[in-house]
Parts: structure tokens; C-alpha cells; sequence
């Protein structure tokens, strides 16, 4: 998939954030050595100055190939891999730092593409409580590995994902490389809408308000439009589920199409039904959920070119069984049918599965994401490989970022994981993950 040109803009803005971290105008008169300069004016700590880095990887994983090699190396300057390749085929320039991770396994930094860095907030809550735990939160998922993040809604923080995204940038806070979605567009009617809460999704109630709210994102600066053409499940007396509709047909279709004319992309939170095929043929860019997935839908999803990040932990907690229990006195359960669609979709031909969390603070701690890389290979029958290309290389395409992050090459991001062993042959080594470095930078060290 290409990138659009406002995808591109909008990442050339945030990237244009750390060029605006520069010395003030010399001489420095104030104390210490000079520092620099961020985007509001107010000065900190330079950076520290780029140096050249190698790693040895006993073992590396190519995410394209979804292969082991051996005994590589990484050869590194500053932000960004210059070489890779095997011990003996590179020569390490004088002074240069050898990071030694020869007995370990080596991976593209992972990606978490259905995230939630803000919690939803309690009554009384204040806009610095919520902040203050949402950088936390991006804290432990980087800590855990995941160097890149997709954040799918504010969850009532208005556009705040957009200030830490541009804060983790320019260097003001330690988080993943992130992209975000803002408020989110419901329909009206539908549950928590809150039309007089600015911070809240905005509610849209015909095809002109539905385009504005496209376009108050793209103002904003976003990366992604999150769109709900499905409510809330239930089950008929012979136990058949059925779905909520939200947007009608015209109007969901009139939101994926402004938002590809302004250049971003689409997510769609469905679940089943008439709103989660109107998503599919509507071209929504990313089908998230999707508990009721047919066959026929993955076939066309495959035809279009979507991606599908199905949140698979999320829908198979103990809760769900809970909620089941109560509204139908235990007859019928929506985690077999969903674990179904799942494997169904895994195993479609062409299909481009994504691995996303959900992670949102309630029932998904930020750091354990991991769990669905097990999950993906115990419940849904894909190979390890499969299950770590959909949280490398798969997530990068969805989020049009093959070239800099998802797999480890020269003019990449030196974004790279460790682990112990080999998570070809236990996938659970994700859980343990040992190295951690961001842009060249050691964020958690062997």
C-alpha cells in the first residue's frame, strides 16, 4: 500500500518537531553548556551526539522472510542501521560500541497496533491525572518492546495522544514511535455519545457533519480516522448473534472516502453485521474486531487489500464469558465464535493480519502485549513466524511505515528487541523480552 500524501505530511510534521530541537542563537548565556531548543521555545538537555554502535546477534529474525539467520551484525550510526550482515563481512570503523547479544535472539523492535495510551477517566478526574497515566502507559509498552504503537482513540482526552505523540518526537518524554486517532466519529445514538463533551468522540448525524468531523482530525493532526460502524452484540432465543448498526451506509462510506481524500487512513471498529460488511466494502483500511468474520468477507478483504487486526486477547477474557453469562443465563458464548473467525481469517490466503492489543487500562495492561503473539499461535493456529510478522513487518505496511521501522535493515530505525531463546520454537520468549533500544538508544539494557 502507498503512502498518502496527508499520511505523509502529517509524519513529516512530526518528524519536522525534532529538527525544531536546535542550540538557541550563540553566545548561551545562561547556565551550564548550551541546550537546546524545543517547538515551544523553552530550552533542555542536547541530546546526546551520535556514535557508532554494533551489535552481534547470535540470532536475528528477518521479518520479511520470517527466517533465522545467524551470527549477524548490526552496524549502527546514531538513529539509523547502516549494515547488516554476517560476523567477518563487516569492518567496525574505529571507537565503535559493541553491544554483545551473541547468545541471543534479535528481532525488529515490536509494534502494538491497537493501543489506548489513555485510560478512560474516572468522575473527577483532571486532564494532567490522565495524561500522567497515559505516559506511563506508553512507558511500559516501550519498556516491554514495543518501539512503534498505534493509539486507536483518546478515550475522552480529546486530541491529547496528538501532544504526546509530538512530545515522544521531539525527545521531551521516552514512548514508542506513535500514531494516533484522536477523538473518534460515532453516529448518534449511539452508547457514551456525548454531544456537548469536547473531549469525547464527536458525534455525527448526516453525511456534511460526518465529513467535518473527518476534517477537524486532519486539522488536528492525526495519523488515523477511528470510525464505529458497529455497536453492541447480543443473541437471538436460538442463539444466533446479531450486531448493532450504527452509521448508515451512506454515511460510513462518506467517512472513508474523506479521509482518504485527505490522505489518512481508516480504522473500523466492528464487531459483525451489516456495519462491519458495510466496512468492508466501504474500503475501511483496517478492520478491527470483527468477531463475526465470514469467509466471504476475508476473501474480500484480501481482494481490496485491508488489513485485519482482530485484538485477539482482548475478546477472550474471562469478562466476556462474564457478560455472556448474564445475558443469556449461559446458553450461548461470543468467545467460540470469535476464536473461529480468528483462525478463519489466519488461515485465508493473502490475508494481512495484524497483531493489536486493545490495551486500554481495564482489563489489558500496558507492557503484557506479548500475550497475544502467544495467543495468535496457541488459539489461532498461526506459525510463530506468522504471529511476530503480524506485530513487525504486517503492522508497518498497515500503518505505511515499511521503510523506516518492521524489520531490521540498512536505512532503518535501529529499533531492535532481545530475548533469551528462540521464539520460533517458543513464541513465549515475547513475554520475556531481555534488550530493548529505540533510534540507536538503549532503552532497556541485557
Amino acid at each position: 500500500m502507498k503512502m498518502l500524501p496527508q499520511l505523509l505530511l502529517v509524519l513529516a510534521v512530526t518528524a519536522g518537531l525534532r529538527a525544531q530541537v536546535e542550540p538557541p542563537p550563540a553566545p548561551w548565556r545562561g547556565a551550564g553548556e548550551t541546550p537546546c531548543k524545543g517547538s515551544d521555545g523553552g530550552i533542555f538537555k542536547c541530546p546526546a551526539a551520535e556514535t557508532v554502535t554494533a551489535v552481534r546477534a547470535g540470532r536475528l529474525f528477518d521479518s520479511i522472510s520470517g527466517q533465522i539467520r545467524t551470527k549477524q551484525v548490526i552496524l549502527i550510526e546514531g538513529e539509523k542501521i547502516t549494515a547488516v550482515a554476517p560476523e567477518g563481512q563487516i569492518k567496525l570503523p574505529a571507537g565503535t560500541r559493541v553491544i554483545d547479544l551473541s547468545s541471543a535472539t534479535v528481532l525488529p523492535g515490536l509494534i502494538d497496533a491497537h493501543t489506548h495510551m489513555f485510560n478512560t477517566p474516572k468522575p473527577g478526574m483532571t486532564r494532567e491525572q490522565s495524561t500522567l497515566i497515559a505516559i506511563h502507559n506508553a512507558q511500559a509498552d516501550l519498556n516491554a518492546g514495543f518501539t512503534s504503537a498505534r493509539d486507536m482513540s483518546s478515550h475522552a482526552n480529546g486530541y491529547g495522544d496528538v501532544d504526546i505523540r509530538n512530545a515522544i518526537v521531539e525527545g521531551r518524554i521516552d514512548g514508542p514511535r506513535y500514531q494516533v486517532a484522536g477523538r473518534g466519529i460515532v453516529w448518534v445514538g449511539a452508547a457514551n455519545a456525548a454531544p456537548d463533551n469536547p473531549l469525547a468522540s464527536i458525534v455525527v448525524r448526516n453525511v456534511d457533519e460526518a465529513r467535518a468531523a473527518v476534517r477537524e482530525h486532519v486539522d488536528k493532526g492525526v495519523n488515523w480516522i477511528k470510525l464505529f460502524p458497529t455497536g453492541a452484540y447480543s443473541f437471538t432465543a436460538t442463539g444466533e448473534p446479531q450486531y448493532a448498526l450504527t452509521y448508515p451506509a451512506n454515511v460510513l462510506q462518506a467517512l472513508i472516502d474523506e479521509t482518504h481524500r485527505r490522505g489518512l487512513r481508516a480504522a473500523c471498529h466492528v464487531l459483525g453485521g451489516e456495519g462491519q460488511k458495510n466496512a468492508i466494502v466501504g474500503g475501511c483500511d483496517t478492520i478491527e474486531h470483527a468477531f463475526g468474520l465470514t469467509q466471504d468477507q476475508a476473501d474480500l478483504m484480501v481482494q481490496k487489500g485491508l488489513f485485519y487486526d482482530p485484538t485477539f486477547v482482548r475478546y477472550l477474557e474471562p469478562y466476556m464469558d462474564d457478560n455472556d453469562r448474564k445475558s443469556t443465563d449461559g446458553k450461548f458464548r461470543m468467545i467460540p465464535i470469535f476464536e473461529r473467525a480468528v483462525t478463519m481469517a489466519a488461515a485465508t490466503k493473502g490475508m494481512r493480519m495484524m497483531l493489536g492489543s486493545g490495551a486500554d487500562g481495564s482489563t489489558y495492561a500496558h507492557g503484557t502485549q506479548a500475550l497475544d503473539f502467544e495467543a495468535f499461535v496457541t488459539r489461532a493456529h498461526m506459525t510463530p513466524a506468522q504471529a511476530i510478522q503480524a506485530g513487525t513487518i504486517n503492522n508497518a505496511a498497515a500503518m505505511g511505515v515499511t521503510d523506516s521501522v518492521g524489520s531490521i535493515g540498512a536505512g532503518k530505525y535501529a529499533d531492535l528487541v532481545a530475548v533469551a531463546g528462540n521464539p520460533l520454537t517458543d513464541i513465549t520468549e515475547l513475554k520475556r523480552v531481555k534488550f530493548v533500544m529505540k533510534g540507536g538508544r538503549v532503552i532497556r539494557s541485557w
